[in-house]
């Protein structure tokens, strides 16, 4: 059982290594040092649900139904456009030092917001319902399989509470407004660019 939680654990961790807008969220929440243990303990276990599906074999869902992946990205793409915009207007008007730590939002607008870059993503249905799902497949039934999930579910936990406490490591470099500014402005680009994929494999 072993080597299936060891490989549920890598499927999982590839999948959620690249920047995405879920990560730079996260990432620019723990440089903040904002609602940090709520958020990673949100996008884990969101994570830990979609993973649970696609490990119990939900991963058909999008085959039963061919309008909902179409759905999905329209919804996630016009969410990461609207976000980058936000964020690029934040990074035009900068002013935004770390010493101005009391802002960031109440807990409740930055779990809506992890809501969305989570839930509104196809991507991460992909990774999960179905990828994770269809790895799960290659161990059977019962111990070995939910081995896997556990594997890939424990890869999540480590993943998000290693990126938003970790990102204060970045504090020193953040204590200037410039540095927020490049940082607003890369987390724009990086939602843009995941909204143009999107909209490209329509």
């Amino acid at each position: 059982m072993s080597g299936a939680a060891l490989t549920g654990f890598a499927t999982s961790l590839s999948l959620i290594l690249a920047i995405g807008a879920q990560n730079a969220f996260v990432l620019r929440q723990g440089v903040m040092r904002r609602h940090v243990f709520a958020l990673c303990l949100f996008c884990a276990a969101s994570d830990a649900v979609l993973i649970a599906a696609g490990v119990a074999g939900f991963g058909r869902m999008s085959a039963a139904a061919p309008w909902l992946p179409v759905a999905m990205t329209l919804g996630g793409a016009a969410f990461l456009v609207v976000y980058g915009a936000l964020r690029l207007r934040a990074a035009i008007r900068g002013g935004h030092a770390l010493a101005a730590a009391g802002r960031g939002g109440s807990v409740w607008a930055v779990l809506g917001t992890a809501a969305a870059l989570t839930w509104l993503n196809p991507h991460v249905y992909l990774d999960t319902l179905a990828l994770i799902g269809a790895v799960s497949t290659r161990f059977a039934p019962g111990d070995e399989r939910l081995a896997f999930g556990l594997g890939a579910v424990a890869a999540s936990f480590v993943f998000f509470f290693t990126l938003g406490y970790g990102a204060r490591l970045l504090a020193p470099l953040m204590a200037s407004p410039r540095a927020w500014r490049l940082l607003d402005l890369g987390i724009a680009l990086v939602m843009w660019a995941i909204a143009a994929g999107l909209l490209a494999g329509l």
